[in-house]
């Protein structure tokens, strides 16, 4: 799994439980990258259990509403579960460029960043991979301070090794109160260029 620290051997402990008896109903070490791709087996062994319980005497008809995280929001996953028979509820990951008031708000990363900058007394640290927010599944990356990056390339050798790579929008790049720690020099063609390792396994 790649962490903030690297890549390291790790799991991701997914549990669905019931919020109202606070019972944990399904749960499972899965050894994949993102919950995004947990979601759906993750749900059927949920199913799995309903049924042994007879849930349908459990909740006198009323459908049962099921509630993830944003780091579950997916196409597939909504489909998924539009066709799973709850009443599903998955946190949106983009609500914040489309709600107006969060338009002029610092995200929570400019803001940390700005934090870890005064502790370390004005030096700034260029990020790294590890600092950029990369979701494999969807092909996708944000940028520290937030902002969405356009693919640059697939499967772009390197090294002997095939990497994905995004570059963060000029206009955007140009503006960002967190230039420093990302560019050594202000952008003038392009902006900051990233690019992360593709799972062999594919």
């Amino acid at each position: 799994m790649t962490t903030s620290k690297g890549t390291i051997q790790g799991y991701n402990g997914i549990a669905i439980n019931d919020d109202k008896h606070q019972i944990i109903l399904q749960a499972q070490a899965w050894g994949s990258v993102g919950e995004q791709q947990t979601l759906q087996p993750a749900v059927t062994q949920l199913k799995q259990q309903l049924d042994k319980l007879n849930t349908e005497k459990m909740t006198d008809g009323h459908t049962i509403k099921f509630t993830a995280g944003s780091g579950f929001n997916s196409e597939a996953n909504l489909e998924y579960m539009s066709q799973s028979g709850f009443d599903s509820y998955i946190a949106d990951n983009q609500f914040r460029k489309r709600n107006p008031l969060f338009k002029d708000s610092e995200t929570y990363e400019t803001e940390q960043e700005k934090r870890r900058l005064k502790r370390s007394k004005g030096k700034p640290r260029l990020f790294t991979s590890d600092d950029f927010h990369y979701d494999e599944a969807t092909q996708t990356c944000r940028c520290p301070a937030g902002n969405d990056m356009w693919r640059s390339g697939v499967n772009v050798n390197s090294h002997n090794q095939q990497y994905t790579r995004f570059c963060g929008y000029l206009k955007d790049c140009k503006v960002c109160p967190l230039q420093q720690q990302c560019m050594r020099k202000p952008p003038i063609k392009t902006g900051r260029q990233v690019q992360f390792k593709n799972d062999e396994s594919r």
